[in-house]
């Protein structure tokens, strides 16, 4: 096995010579550097496995450093331990705060650094399987699911296209006018598959936060705002049989709001209610906006199949889906992840309870705008 890899940040070159010596002793791959920068510097060429660095340093110190690492997000998971001679509990302090894995004081006894230094990267190794076991999961989890989902509209697309131009001679107007509304069928889910995986690579590289911070405002008309939304899905209710019902409107406080956001976050909900309600039964879907302490709710209340107590910790997790196999309208399993992630733009937060059966509540909190000063 391939011993670690660790990099020493230290200005005093007595001490970097003597940990450094400590360190290669006991078979580590040692690197050194006498400041930030050339910390950095050195990063840029090879990755550690774990970064020692003093605090108090010249030009940059190991707090700069520190954040300069956690920074890139290919650096995030280098562990990372302060070796300084600073030992007032303040300073102690901002170093764990800051996430530092661990704070030695110099002097140190070499014994204490080796046994930091092997907990930290024994620590670092366990952390990294979990990380590895749990892409592995994912990965075959997403190809399970883009698998099917891609294929159904696929194979919808081109059989219907294949006989439509087989048949094309002979068919009758109406179902001509059926395998159009097939292949419709096919592309739109398709394409919603494809929006809705285009705005998680958004929402993961930080770009809907920065659409946020630009284009929010504060409004007084959320309630307008989700009426929009209630009116947008009442076609696709109706033909599941499910009656929408928008509750007549309190009077709310002002919010800070990227409206098409939020219109999306609420509509990924109503698909959802939409969807999980059983076919011509009269079911309904109840939409409320009202005042709630610190700010206001959304509230969307459905007559669904309900959700086990045992799901509900899962809901929010990426692409899980809930009895797939009794349930297969449902999509890749993205829409509540994503309906979650744009409510915390907002700094609101989404609440659910359910009774299996008996149907789900939805409720999105969301802060009231703050006052400005006189």
């Amino acid at each position: 096995m391939d011993k670690a890899h660790i990099l020493i940040v230290e200005d005093e070159a007595a001490l970097l010579r003597l940990t450094q010596a400590l360190l290669l002793d006991e078979g580590y791959n040692v690197q050194a550097a006498n400041n930030g920068g050339a910390a950095l510097r050195a990063l840029e060429v090879s990755r550690p496995d774990l970064i020692i660095s003093d605090i108090m340093m010249p030009e940059m110190d190991g707090y700069a450093l520190y954040d300069a690492v956690r920074s890139r997000p290919e650096w995030t998971t280098i562990p990372f331990i302060f070796l300084t001679a600073k030992a007032e509990k303040t300073d102690i302090r901002r170093g764990k705060e800051l996430g530092a894995e661990d704070y030695i004081t110099k002097p140190f006894d070499p014994e204490d650094l080796i046994a930091a230094v092997r907990g930290r990267l024994q620590r670092a190794r366990v952390v990294q399987q979990a990380i590895g076991a749990d892409f592995a999961q994912l990965k075959q989890q997403l190809v399970r699911m883009l698998s099917h989902e891609l294929r159904t509209p696929l194979t919808t697309i081109l059989g219907y296209s294949e006989f439509a131009l087989e048949e094309m001679d002979t068919l009758p107007p109406e179902t001509f006018q059926e395998v159009l509304t097939n292949i419709q069928r096919g592309a739109t889910r398709l394409h919603e598959l494809t929006e809705a995986l285009l705005l998680l690579v958004r929402l993961d590289a930080g770009q809907i936060a920065r659409e946020y911070e630009l284009e929010a405002v504060v409004r007084p008309d959320l309630a307008r705002v989700i009426a929009a939304v209630v009116s947008r899905y009442e076609a696709p209710a109706a033909l599941r049989g499910v009656t929408l019902a928008l509750q007549p409107a309190a009077e709310v406080a002002p919010i800070r709001l990227h409206a098409a956001f939020m219109a999306d976050a609420v509509g990924r909900l109503l698909d959802n209610a939409i969807k999980f309600s059983p076919r011509d039964q009269g079911r309904r879907v109840t939409v409320e906006v009202r005042p709630a302490p610190g700010g206001v709710e959304i509230v969307v209340a459905d007559a669904s199949v309900g959700i086990a107590a045992a799901d509900l910790p899962h809901l929010f997790e990426r692409f899980c889906q809930i009895d797939r196999g009794k349930l297969e309208q449902q999509g890749v399993g993205v829409g509540l992840a994503i309906a979650q992630a744009l409510i915390r733009l907002h700094d609101g937060e989404i609440r659910v309870s359910s009774v299996q059966g008996q149907g789900s509540t939805f409720t999105i909190w969301l802060p009231a705008a703050a006052t400005p000063a006189a």
